[in-house]
């Protein structure tokens, strides 16, 4: 019967859709994150009867007869709306009001993208993620250094012991893209360029639409707890009527073989 397998394609979608929202719930408080949407899709059509086909001479068939064959998911697009700005007073903890990204470089020389700007700096003085990973272009802090300013424009000055004035140490730049729903999710907070997600467009904060900086702030997750509990709730009804199709197809067979 058709409908075994159809409601089957549909337990899988359910599945996958489950597992999406489960992995927004558990980043809810991950900095930067960007909760992801299942992307839904018919699959292909048994064209029994063709609308437009002759029923006559002078008639033709107005709807005709298309048997669907299930669903899937073709994709888990992130969506990049801004995430609420939470106030730390980390004076390397940076956030981006608007687009863009943060550079980091990874150990294979690759650079890898990132909304989480909660910085550390490494025993060689560099300015670095969590992870260790060095910020692009490359700051370097020397010893001495009592406070650190950072611009909205990503313009680092330092107050160093024995200078009397402020010592510029470099400028965080951030990158844009075209479509950053195309970018791979790595894993660490960490974004990687894809054919899709088009070339980094790099530039200034605050210039050419890009964002501004906050220092002393972290963007937190955009994902929005009461929209994923209703999420879970749908699709546990939607997997419940799946598994009821397939009950009562099988009980459909069952009365076949029993009374034919």
């Amino acid at each position: 019967m058709d409908s075994l397998w159809i409601a089957k394609t549909g337990l899988d979608a359910q599945q996958t859709r489950m597992s999406v929202v489960s992995n927004n719930l558990a980043n809810v408080n991950t900095v930067g994150f960007k909760r992801g949407r299942p992307v839904f899709e018919d699959l292909l059509y048994q064209n029994v009867a063709q609308a437009g086909s002759l029923t006559s001479q002078d008639t033709q068939n107005p709807t005709g007869m298309n048997l669907g064959t299930g669903v899937r998911i073709v994709g888990t697009e992130k969506n990049f709306a801004q995430g609420n700005t939470v106030q730390t007073g980390n004076q390397l903890d940076v956030a981006i009001n608007g687009r863009g990204f943060f550079q980091v470089l990874l150990p294979d020389g690759d650079l890898a993208f990132t909304r989480d700007g909660a910085f550390k700096i490494d025993a060689n003085g560099r300015l670095v993620n969590a992870a260790g990973y060095e910020v692009q272009p490359s700051v370097n802090v020397p010893a001495g250094v009592q406070t650190i300013s950072i611009g909205e424009d990503g313009i680092i000055q330092a107050d160093i012991a024995g200078s009397a004035a402020p010592v510029t140490l470099g400028n965080l730049q951030i990158a844009d893209f075209i479509n950053p729903a195309g970018l791979q999710a790595e894993g660490q907070n960490l974004y990687v360029e894809t054919a899709a997600s088009g070339t980094p467009q790099v530039g200034t904060p605050g210039l050419q639409g890009l964002g501004r900086l906050d220092q002393g702030a972290l963007e937190g997750s955009n994902v929005n707890v009461v929209e994923e509990l209703v999420s879970m709730i749908e699709t546990q009804r939607a997997y419940e009527m799946n598994s009821k199709a397939i009950s009562t197809s099988e009980q459909m067979l069952q009365y076949l073989n029993n009374n034919l």
